[in-house]
């Protein structure tokens, strides 16, 4: 009997978990030459087509987003030098957007750690390119007036995890393997 109370308690605790759908998003990335010069990086943009935060009261305790790479946009060149890079950024030679037009990160946790600003770690599936391998950042998170948003702080994945390669393999040795992100999303 006081099983069937506990799992019915669990039960009810999860039921008060309230899913909140994203309204807003600014996802940027940032990709890098080994050589160290400011000519041998490149940032830019990628949007959230859609996603939700799962909150239990004022917490977040989940939640999945999923990124348009069709949206993939070098940010800091303009003109034929940032159509050739969104081209290389869209086909085979990094994304194959036509073949994976989107990605997916899963919030498997949340957890609070003692950085002032960023305390929580976020941990989820980070599945690109049909490829999934966990990946965990800092984030601030904050919850006023309906409002839940969480941004985090500068934070790497590493590409090759995700089949995410220059198709040359001379050309690939010039590309770092991390990828730089900051990610804000707000949900109601």
């Amino acid at each position: 009997m006081k099983k069937l109370v506990l799992v019915a308690l669990l039960a009810s605790g999860l039921a008060f978990g309230q899913s909140k759908k994203v309204h807003s998003s600014d996802v940027h990335w940032w990709g890098y030459k080994v050589a160290k010069s400011e000519a041998s990086s490149h940032n830019g943009t990628v949007n959230v087509k859609s996603g939700d935060m799962i909150m239990k009261g004022n917490e977040l305790v989940g939640g999945s987003f999923i990124l348009d790479m069709t949206s993939i946009n070098a940010t800091d060149i303009s003109g034929e030098g940032q159509g050739k890079l969104n081209g290389h950024l869209k086909n085979g030679d990094f994304f194959e957007v036509e073949k994976f037009p989107t990605a997916t990160f899963k919030i498997t946790s949340v957890k609070k750690n003692n950085d002032k600003v960023y305390s929580r770690t976020i941990t989820g599936n980070l599945t690109v390119k049909g490829k999934t391998d966990v990946v965990s950042f800092p984030a601030k998170v904050t919850y006023n007036n309906g409002v839940v948003t969480m941004e985090s702080n500068k934070f790497s994945f590493d590409r090759q995890k995700f089949n995410v390669a220059y198709k040359s393999s001379m050309k690939d040795v010039f590309v770092k393997d991390d990828i730089d992100m900051t990610v804000k999303v707000s949900a109601k």
